[in-house]
């Protein structure tokens, strides 16, 4: 399968953005959210996102993933780096 498309996009939370990829990531009318890396432990996609530095915070469902992130943290550094761990643990 092809590389994984991931597209930022701000959300009215300066301290939240949303994630879109190319394919399903939760699949059904479902969600999952993360309030840790230790509540991550043993999602693959999450573990790779709280591995950012500046991750405090996901909410993944059907083809998005919303990430929160410390207030100190700057989406400038934070989105492409959070962009490439979507599509290394999507493969």
């Amino acid at each position: 399968m092809a590389e994984a498309t991931v597209r930022f996009q701000p959300t009215p939370n300066p301290n939240a953005g949303k994630f879109v990829v190319d394919r399903r990531l939760v699949e059904g009318p479902g969600s999952r959210s993360f309030d840790s890396a230790a509540a991550a432990a043993g999602d693959p996609l999450a573990e790779a996102l709280f591995a950012v530095d500046g991750v405090v915070g996901l909410f993944m469902a059907d083809d998005f993933v919303t990430v929160l992130k410390s207030p100190a943290a700057t989406w400038a550094e934070l989105a492409p780096r959070a962009a490439a761990a979507l599509r290394g643990a999507l493969g």
